[in-house]
């Protein structure tokens, strides 16, 4: 097996349908396997990839398991030579697994590669990140974004040329393609986090075993951007958000870089609540 597909699905039925349609419509002489965990959806997605994707490996789980634990499920009887994590909300071109994963084959270095991805009027969409640092993670947790717009340019890669194959520290985790060794240096995503960071703490962990991170613009795909999450109300997004940057620094940062951000959450957290009372528009996304 060429390649193997895991796509963790909840309460977005009608766009896994048009991803698993534009998968299954791929060009190329390759073989690949595709794995849909759902997160107990109550959309009947269920029993839409039953009846008309029968060729799919279905996972059918009986609460949400988050995004970490629900990839896992599926990496670990997947047999293919590279694993592509792909959100549900994504649409691929005919070309774009045949040519990542020409790419990948060339290109030994690349434990992890994302490809270009662009939003439904064909805009690219910037998702090449720095490891995160703590004074703008401090400044996301404070919401320092919404008065000082370009305070995140940096950690936001804004420079990044994207028309250019890259060495990377992160890529985004909508499309994220992983050689079958570095799964087994690296090892399964870690499932402390339920989500955000996921991708992110992954990256460092192939980097600690000695692997490369990559952007490769050789294919592309569209992003529908958080159909998932758009149900999610904006506290819970907050509090999923504030988990697992703590989770993260916990692991890979000083102990004074998690405690000073344990102790400023809670005023991000009431920043939020004015913001979403008043209307405030934020001049940037974080």
């Amino acid at each position: 097996m060429d390649l193997s597909i895991i796509i963790v699905s909840w309460n977005v039925k009608e766009k896994l349908k048009e991803n698993l349609k534009a998968l299954y419509n791929s060009r190329g002489e390759f073989k690949f396997k595709v794995f849909v965990v759902d997160n107990n959806s109550s959309d009947k997605t269920v029993d839409m990839v039953e009846k008309e994707f029968p060729q799919a490996k279905l996972i059918a789980n009986p609460k949400n398991f988050g995004f970490a634990k629900s990839n896992n499920q599926a990496i670990k009887i997947a047999n293919g030579d590279f694993i592509l994590l792909l959100n549900p909300d994504m649409m691929v071109e005919e070309d774009t697994l045949k040519n990542m994963i020409a790419w990948m084959r060339e290109n030994k270095q690349a434990s992890v590669a994302g490809c270009r991805l662009l939003d439904e009027s064909g805009k690219i969409i910037n998702h090449v990140r720095q490891f995160p640092a703590f004074w703008d993670q401090a400044a996301i947790a404070l919401k320092l974004p919404h008065l000082f717009p370009n305070i995140l340019h940096k950690y936001l890669r804004k420079d990044f040329d994207y028309s250019q194959a890259q060495k990377i520290d992160s890529i985004r985790g909508g499309f994220f393609m992983i050689r079958r060794e570095a799964i087994e240096k690296a090892g399964l995503l870690d499932e402390r986090y339920f989500l955000w960071f996921e991708e992110v703490d992954y990256c460092r962990q192939v980097y600690k075993k000695g692997g490369e991170v990559w952007y490769a613009p050789v294919a592309e795909c569209i992003d529908f951007v958080g159909q998932s999450f758009k149900q999610v109300e904006i506290i819970k997004k907050q509090k999923y958000f504030r988990d697992s940057q703590l989770k993260y620094f916990k692991k890979w940062h000083s102990a004074w870089q998690y405690y000073i951000l344990k102790i400023i959450w809670p005023v991000g957290l009431l920043i939020t609540i004015a913001i979403e009372k008043f209307g405030f528009k934020s001049r940037t996304k974080t």
